[in-house]
């Protein structure tokens, strides 16, 4: 990766060049202007001086780039901590709005209009539910109603569950001074052993797929506090959990302990899911990135009897996983399929800064076997990760675009688009094997990535991308951690981005 060159100091592209401030009166060549002279260099030193002391905080990190360019930028009016939840809608009067989820328990969700994506415009941030203890990570939107996860700092916390939103009335939206000026409702996950929902997922405006606490949860180890619930939102004013899964062992009540206590990683995350997705095509199936527990499938069939009114609950059935620790450090993230090709992508998230956990990778899996999901392959390091690891803040792997079903959501079915900290934003492409080789596995490689210039407020001074969305129109959505705000990107590889 060859960085952009910076700009040291703009005056000195900007100063003019005149002949007459070499020679002529204004020389040194004679006696009786010396003393001016003299008094030109000082002033020319201090200059010189004053502009070297200044470098370091000009120079910073420039931005960096293969096949991506920056369509544009907007740091949220100060608030840049962007978090795991990006969402577009398009609107019946043309407007596109993004909704934004936060990291820190300050604000709660931002909401930019990208009608024009040259142009974003912030119609409103909505501070937390509780700032300095709720946090809202993550969001997910169908049609008009806006699902958004609450977790606090320590179990035990309020508020701690799901909102759900109302997002069908633009002035309302630009309007609000707080969530409960949008809520239909709010599902309550709080207790003495939960922090609430960390992550949701919810596409089909009926059902959404939560990692989080319960009031009536006991976990075998505090780590393994959050686990798999699906919550019925067919009436959003009154959500009901509908079922439950969570790893065998790690709840209180489990009869194979202690037989079945799982094993606790060198770097203990604790066993909780993170990223749930289920899909319109495969209803069935829901896809877990479980961090220390690998990536999961789980049978949800008995979710089509809850819905059909036979049944007021069921309970998820253990298909298949896959496990990278050990020897790998854990924390599978993000568990996507790509159905058409009988893979799946899977994220480990990089949860330490300088690269104490490396590496984290994205896995291609291949999945036509569901009990024995198998890698073929990882997405390719690079020969300066290593200064990248040193760069500042965390380096490696973390989000996936989620290829969500809707209208504003590419569906990318060779590719993939994953937010990497440091590392930016980088695009990988499944390549077959080679011809006349029969079920040759195919590989990963990368076909473009952007890197935003440094950020003072950041760790190291570095990027922190945190989340991408790819639009249908190919647009990549992606926000940084701490300070950066939201970037607009365009890929421009040759290769196609679908």
């Amino acid at each position: 990766m060859k960085p952009f060159m910076a700009r040291v100091n703009s005056s000195q592209e900007d100063s003019p060049n005149r002949s007459e401030d070499r020679g002529g009166d204004h020389g040194c060549g004679k006696r009786a202007r010396r003393v001016g002279c003299v008094k030109m260099v000082l002033v020319a030193l201090v200059c010189l001086s004053a502009m070297l002391m200044v470098a370091p905080a000009a120079a910073q990190i420039a931005a960096e780039a293969k096949n991506v360019v920056l369509i544009a930028h907007h740091n949220l009016n100060g608030n840049g901590d962007g978090g795991e939840g990006l969402a577009l809608q398009q609107r019946p009067d043309g407007r596109r709005l993004l909704f934004l989820a936060h990291e820190a328990p300050k604000n709660c969700i931002s909401v930019v209009d990208v009608t024009r994506p040259e142009s974003p415009v912030l119609i409103n941030t909505i501070p937390s539910p509780n700032p300095g203890i709720t946090r809202c990570d993550s969001l997910s939107l169908s049609g008009n109603l806006l699902a958004v996860a609450n977790q606090t700092n320590q179990v035990g916390q309020k508020s701690a569950g799901m909102w759900v939103l109302d997002v069908s009335d633009f002035n309302r939206i630009q309007q609000a001074k707080s969530l409960q000026d949008l809520a239909l409702s709010f599902f309550d996950a709080s207790g003495p052993h939960s922090r609430g929902a960390h992550c949701l997922w919810f596409v089909d405006g009926e059902f959404a797929h939560l990692t989080t606490g319960m009031s009536d949860f006991n976990p075998s180890n505090p780590l393994d506090d959050q686990f798999y619930v699906i919550v019925d939102l067919r009436d959003p004013r009154h959500p009901r959990e509908v079922g439950r899964w969570w790893y065998p062992g790690t709840s209180q009540g489990d009869r194979c302990l202690p037989g079945c206590l799982p094993e606790r990683h060198k770097l203990d995350d604790g066993y909780r899911p993170h990223n749930i997705e289920v899909w319109p095509e495969r209803p069935d199936r829901a896809y877990l990135g479980y961090i220390d527990g690998g990536a999961i499938i789980l049978d949800i069939s008995g979710l089509a009897d809850v819905k059909a009114g036979r049944a007021q609950s069921f309970t998820p059935k253990l298909v298949g996983s896959a496990k990278f620790s050990p020897p790998y450090t854990a924390w599978s993230h993000t568990f996507q399929p790509v159905f058409s090709r009988g893979m799946a992508f899977v994220s480990d998230e990089a949860v330490m800064d300088n690269c104490q956990d490396a590496p984290k990778l994205v896995w291609l899996l291949d999945i036509r076997a569901e009990s024995n999901p198998m890698v073929i392959d990882t997405a390719p390091l690079h020969a300066n990760d290593g200064e990248l690891c040193k760069r500042g803040g965390r380096f490696g792997a973390h989000n996936l675009h989620p290829n969500y079903p809707g209208s504003t959501s590419a569906r990318l079915k060779n590719t993939t688009v994953a937010s990497w900290f440091n590392g930016g934003v980088r695009i990988f492409h499944i390549v077959d094997g080679p011809a006349g080789v029969p079920a040759a596995p195919p590989h990963l490689e990368e076909i473009g990535y952007y890197i935003p210039a440094g950020l003072p407020g950041n760790p190291g001074g570095a990027a922190q991308i945190n989340h991408a969305l790819v639009d249908e129109k190919g647009l990549i959505y992606a926000n940084d951690r701490f300070t950066g705000g939201l970037y607009v990107l365009k890929y421009t590889g040759s290769v196609p981005l679908d």
